[in-house]
């Protein structure tokens, strides 16, 4: 098992729920923590304790992204106008790899940052291979030509365990996706719930 299969699956358990709602999940069989004591830590948590778990929840999510990673993104979030949560869940959302996963072309993020790393992807007709990168609205992300017989990408289009959402015009024929708009919580079809509001309570406090 890779180092970020062997992660993914830690933090299902971690977490006590199938985060990704992936039929794989060790949450299906077990849902207790993984280690020796895992069955014994299912105390109340504590404000702090929630609100830190609901954000390791939504970091992990996107791949487990690095807490400075993260953190970043907050701070935009909060210079933003409106609501800090459904700035955060925007902004994660126009994420490139999270584009990439959403328009069902990998079967997990972890497999969408890899894929845009690589080079398959391309934003208004040119390359682009940062996972990061900051899809606006309007933008066309497409597969690369050469990349469309993938193997990953056929077997993920062919799979119906998830749907794509509203915020991107899908056309399959030709691999490409528009992201038509940010989506706020409501939009976003997580297998889990996500309260990014605790995230805020979190960040706000530390």
């Amino acid at each position: 098992m890779t180092k970020r299969t062997s992660a993914k699956y830690k933090l299902d358990r971690r977490m006590g729920e199938n985060i990704w709602g992936r039929p794989k999940s060790p949450v299906n069989r077990r849902e207790y923590g993984p280690g020796q004591h895992g069955q014994r830590r299912k105390g109340k948590l504590s404000d702090f304790g929630l609100q830190l778990r609901a954000k390791q929840k939504l970091k992990g999510y996107y791949g487990d992204l690095t807490e400075k990673q993260f953190r970043r993104i907050y701070a935009e979030a909060e210079r933003l106008r409106g609501d800090t949560g459904e700035n955060l869940i925007g902004l994660l959302e126009s994420r490139l790899d999270a584009i990439v996963y959403r328009a069902k072309w990998v079967p997990t993020v972890f497999a969408a940052r890899q894929f845009v790393n690589h080079g398959h992807v391309t934003v208004n007709g040119k390359r682009v291979n940062i996972a990061s990168y900051r899809v606006k609205e309007g933008d066309v992300v497409q597969i690369r030509e050469k990349s469309r017989q993938l193997a990953l990408v056929m077997e993920a289009m062919g799979s119906s365990e998830r749907d794509t959402p509203e915020y991107l015009d899908c056309d399959n024929s030709k691999l490409s996706a528009v992201f038509v708009r940010k989506p706020s919580l409501g939009d976003v079809p997580y297998a889990v719930q996500m309260e990014p509001n605790l995230v805020v309570e979190y960040y706000a406090k530390n």
